[in-house]
């Protein structure tokens, strides 16, 4: 389907408009109805005339603008370079080109979510690719359009689905399509998402391996983002794996710390035996809590440095399992697996040993 055909047909339709009455003295109605179904390519003279009728501006300069600005953004988006695509498009009025076949190439790279699946038919592979993304369907993405970008999508969301052994492999394929491609950054990413898969998997020589690589990357484009990320998680696996003195050399050191950092900052001293330093790091973190599931993993440390029994409490019980109930709903899987060792011991302490071996056959813990 031709894309300005169909925009002509939802623009009809949204004004309650008939054939006749649109196309009267323009051309004759089965002549619009071809042009509307994709079955018929009007000349420029009739489509100006038609998109004039419904208020829509198109001329060859606004069509090469758009083209020309969609490019740019392709560009973008498939080499990693997201940030700059966000602030091109913040500072275009994309409606502007409602009436021009650009516009699909704009509202994709600029939407959250799927555009209309009527949409669909127009669109060629590459932007059905970005839709099914949109959609959660990056397998199909990657069957669309297999390139870096694509098998990195794909990687995040296994990723975030707690698959890592599909993740890992699709980030390394990603890593590779993009350094064929050069894309750089989507090089760093995919590195950072695998350090991320083997840290989850709590396997640190490849973690480490992993991170070393994009250490260098974001070091060589002062992506000082990225190097906090390669910090903070590889802190994070050292909790899991009992290096609290490690950890906390790296959380104490921060000097201008998240909240997360905070949160993990208080078990260290928590885990050290430091409850007054811990309970400060704590409060410290409160004022930053906007969300719910913030306050509620700050609360979990909190109730335990105040309540020496905590184990043998029900109401630590009933916050900590509701807690991790929610992370498993709607966090990437490496919060749930974080929180894990303080369910299974709660399960432990309580006799519920057929609770914690569910729980372990889910969660294999190295």
């Amino acid at each position: 389907m031709n894309y300005q055909g169909y925009i002509i047909y939802r623009e009809r339709v949204r004004r309650n408009w008939s054939q006749a009455g649109l196309c009267k003295g323009i051309c004759t109605v089965s002549y619009l109805s071809k042009i509307e179904s994709g079955r018929a390519e009007p000349s420029e003279e009739i489509l100006r005339l038609l998109l004039a009728r419904l208020n829509l501006e198109t001329n060859r300069e606004i069509e090469r603008e758009a083209a020309g600005l969609a490019e740019r953004g392709w560009e973008l988006l498939l080499t990693g370079r997201r940030g700059q695509l966000r602030g091109l498009l913040r500072e275009r009025d994309i409606e502007r080109y409602r009436a021009v076949p650009a516009w699909l190439d704009l509202a994709l790279l600029s939407a959250q979510t799927p555009l209309e699946p009527a949409l669909e038919p127009c669109m060629d592979v590459r932007q059905l690719a970005v839709q099914r993304i949109l959609q959660r369907q990056e397998a199909e993405a990657v069957r669309l359009m297999p390139n870096a970008y694509t098998h990195l999508m794909l990687g995040i969301a296994d990723y975030n689905a707690g698959s890592y052994s599909a993740a890992v492999d699709a980030l390394q394929t990603a890593y590779d399509l993009a350094g064929r491609e050069g894309a750089v950054r989507l090089m760093l990413e995919a590195k950072l998402f695998l350090g991320n898969a083997y840290c989850n998997r709590q396997d640190l020589p490849n973690m480490e391996r992993h991170y070393r690589v994009g250490r260098r990357l974001a070091e060589d484009l002062q992506d000082e983002s990225a190097l906090r990320a390669i910090g903070y998680n590889t802190a994070s696996a050292w909790i899991e794996t009992g290096r609290y003195e490690e950890a906390y050399a790296w959380f104490s050191g921060q000097e201008q710390p998240t909240l997360m950092a905070l949160h993990k900052l208080a078990i260290c001293h928590e885990q050290l035996g430091h409850r007054e330093q811990a309970l400060a790091a704590v409060q410290q973190a409160e004022p930053m809590a906007s969300g719910e599931m913030e306050q509620r993993m700050l609360a979990l440390v909190r109730y335990r440095l105040e309540h020496p029994d905590y184990l043998h409490d029900d109401t630590y019980g009933t916050q900590l399992l509701d807690c991790f109930q929610r992370l498993r709903d709607t966090y990437p899987m490496g919060f749930t697996r974080f929180h894990l060792p303080w369910v299974l011991a709660w399960y432990k302490a309580n006799r519920q040993y057929r609770q914690a071996c569910r729980l372990l056959e889910e969660f294999p813990v190295k």
